[in-house]
């Protein structure tokens, strides 16, 4: 049976926890066609609201670009103007209440050239007038390793070209937002970029890029440690927001999508609670959110299971903080209204 498939994921039934807290999905992908995972070669709306319909109360949801449905032919930079218009259709026609109340794509993250610089500026304000009131800004993934285990996002160090560094300054400038995607190597240079541009805020993915695979693998007594020491580099930068969750994907280096029967969310909240605790440490719950990640980290668990184990993991914080990594922080970034 492959994994993350849905006969597999039933395996492992749960009722929803608490099911009255407000959830904004601050992180999630929409695509029609896609090589990996093979479990979800086809991901959109229909997909999406049965994950939604788990019991948990999702208000909305943030897209966050997947390179899906670009611009076939034209000028090369405006091609990632496809997928907004692209996710803007679906946005509206969940408006509409027919796939259910949540609001799916309330937000959306397109992806742009930062390296373009200045020229930047025509490829946003495009998409600005695509999606005038759901775009928020753009992710440029960056990881970079030298390892062939992991997948190069970009050049290595381009978060300290001037090039890039100028295509931040008109994201600011603009009101927009960057999400940024790395591997936890590359922190000290997120902080210092950080320092940088001050102006610009800042959305780190994934608890920050920790890898345990390749030659991070059986390292936990070197890798954690320096991945704490980073991250709250990043952390002392006030335009810094970090996402929690990611945590299902291969990288992380946990075995959930290899098992037989799908873990439960008790033991995925032991398994993450370490983590997700010094990243609330660091950031303090109103410089975080929670994330789904789907349909990527449903290779490992279902959607009721990942956010029962981000409630239970979050229980010994008050409601007012909890409140804040479900979904008021993201609220407030991403300029939702509900």
């Amino acid at each position: 049976m492959p994994i993350g498939d849905q006969d597999w994921l039933r395996l492992t039934p749960e009722a929803p926890l608490e099911p009255e807290i407000p959830i904004c999905d601050s992180h999630h992908h929409l695509w029609e066609s896609r090589p990996e995972p093979a479990a979800y070669q086809r991901y959109l709306l229909p997909d999406l609201a049965a994950d939604l319909r788990s019991g948990h109360n999702v208000r909305s949801t943030v897209f966050i670009e997947v390179r899906t449905r670009y611009r076939p032919d034209g000028p090369e930079a405006m091609r990632p103007l496809g997928e907004v218009e692209f996710v803007e259709g679906l946005a509206t026609a969940s408006a509409s209440g027919q796939y259910g109340p949540a609001r799916i794509a309330a937000a959306i993250i397109g992806h742009a050239d930062l390296k373009l610089g200045e020229h930047v500026a025509p490829v946003l304000e495009a998409m600005q007038a695509a999606s005038p009131t759901r775009f928020r800004g753009i992710r440029h993934s960056v990881g970079w390793d030298a390892s062939p285990a992991l997948a190069n996002r970009d050049i290595q160090g381009v978060l300290s070209t001037e090039s890039y560094r100028a295509g931040a300054r008109v994201l600011a400038r603009l009101g927009l937002c960057l999400e940024n995607s790395l591997y936890h190597p590359q922190l000290p240079d997120l902080a210092a970029f950080a320092r940088a541009v001050p102006e610009l805020t800042i959305i780190v993915n994934h608890i920050g890029g920790l890898v345990r695979i390749g030659p991070y693998a059986n390292r936990d007594t070197e890798v954690i440690p320096a991945w704490r020491q980073d991250l709250a580099a990043v952390a002392a930068c006030p335009n810094v927001i970090l996402k929690l969750g990611g945590v299902g994907q291969h990288r992380y280096g946990f075995d959930w999508h290899e098992r037989s029967q799908p873990i439960g969310s008790e033991e995925l909240a032991a398994a993450l609670s370490p983590l997700m605790h010094y990243c609330i440490e660091q950031f303090g719950p109103e410089r975080c959110m929670f994330e789904s990640n789907f349909p990527v980290d449903k290779v490992s668990y279902s959607y009721t299971v990942v956010y029962n184990a981000f409630k239970r993991l979050s229980a010994g914080y008050s409601a007012t903080e909890r409140a804040a990594l479900f979904h008021d922080t993201a609220a407030r970034v991403y300029r939702l209204s509900s």
